[in-house]
């Protein structure tokens, strides 16, 4: 629950805090986020009731101390560059899987040697205070961006008519695909150490196979940055969303440990870069004053098929004993998205350039 709680409030965060941070800038937003990551996990490490533990994470961790970090940053990174403006946001969007690979051990540490209750609170007035101080580098507003209509990097068009479409129908279609990536996403990511285990390989390697992944995930983030400096953010999705869902067909017809290893290595190197392609199209096409909420709309919309993509591959394999019908799910699901994806770009190519008379 606990999980779950701060999970949805990352999301529903995200929205608010870049709404936010559009209005009042980063560092304000920053340093509320400080304010809340100190609170929750004080009162987290100090309560003996499981709800207000779990509010303490969906309300203060989640909501305010996520959810004022990852979306309204990468949002700002966005308006800050315009011919490196992939790999700036690749690189600040690294920071959560830089943070998976280095936190575990030392908070596995902090909880053998001196409890989770210790572990907990040390953790929140650390993070609260390197927050807090790094906000007062980020208190300088972005540049005076383009009007609409203006031409901007990567070949997109900041417009009223994102796609030739509306705003709101714009945004929806892209929340819709975000949630069709995160579904397949959620396969591997989510059940790979099931998967092995029930292949007779065992959690162990199954684990090994998600670090695997995670890892990368880093190199593919950087590595679509920078494609994304050269092709723009939505063909730059689109050969992720192909590539992945290349990876999720792989799959299906190789299960020997060896293979399993390749495939998650490619699966982590394919996927990782999706997420920030996001921002980038979101910068690309929408008004740059709206960034933040629209950025944060659209990860909303990844959390939710996170979640959902691992409790149906999850329920699927309680109805046919095995996880091979899962993966096609998955396939299917990325299959809406590449779709989606490529009837934008379609759209965006038959607009622009503007016709001459």
């Amino acid at each position: 629950m606990p999980y779950a709680l701060t999970m949805i409030g990352f999301g529903l965060g995200g929205i608010f805090c870049g709404r936010w941070a559009d209005r009042f800038g980063i560092a304000r937003v920053i340093q509320l986020g400080a304010l809340g990551v100190l609170g929750g996990y004080a009162i987290a490490g100090t309560t003996g009731n499981l709800y207000v533990f779990g509010m303490a994470h969906g309300l203060l961790i989640g909501f305010l101390g996520v959810g004022s970090a990852f979306v309204p940053l990468i949002a700002d990174t966005s308006l800050w560059w315009a011919k490196r403006r992939g790999i700036a946001v690749a690189i600040c969007a690294s920071g959560n899987y830089l943070a998976g690979t280095v936190w575990p051990p030392l908070i596995q540490y902090g909880v053998r040697e001196f409890g989770w209750r210790h572990t907990y609170i040390s953790l929140g007035v650390f993070t609260a205070l390197v927050m807090g101080i790094l906000s007062f580098k980020i208190r300088q507003r972005p540049p005076l961006v383009l009007p609409p209509g203006g031409r901007v990097a990567g070949g997109g068009h900041a417009s009223d008519t994102p796609f030739g479409l509306s705003p709101r129908n714009a945004q929806l279609a892209l929340f819709v695909a975000a949630i069709g990536c995160c579904v397949a996403m959620a396969m591997p990511q989510v059940h790979i150490v099931s998967y092995c285990t029930d292949l007779g390989f065992g959690a162990d390697r199954g684990a090994q196979m998600l670090s695997m992944m995670l890892g990368f995930g880093i190199v593919s983030r950087l590595a679509s940055g920078w494609i994304s400096d050269h092709i723009g953010g939505l063909k730059t999705l689109l050969v992720g969303s192909a590539l992945q869902c290349i990876a999720l067909v792989l799959f299906l017809p190789f299960n020997d440990l060896t293979s399993l290893y390749v495939i998650s290595a490619m699966f982590g190197l394919f996927q990782g870069g999706i997420v920030p392609a996001y921002a980038i199209i979101i910068r690309e096409h929408f008004s740059p004053k709206e960034a933040g909420a629209r950025v944060g709309s659209v990860v909303f919309g990844t959390l939710i098929g996170m979640a959902f993509g691992g409790w149906v591959s999850g329920a699927i394999f309680d109805l046919t004993g095995r996880y091979h019908a899962a993966f096609i799910n998955g396939i299917a699901w990325n299959l809406m998205n590449f779709l989606i994806i490529f009837w934008l770009l379609k759209r965006t190519q038959s607009r622009w350039p503007p016709k001459v008379a």
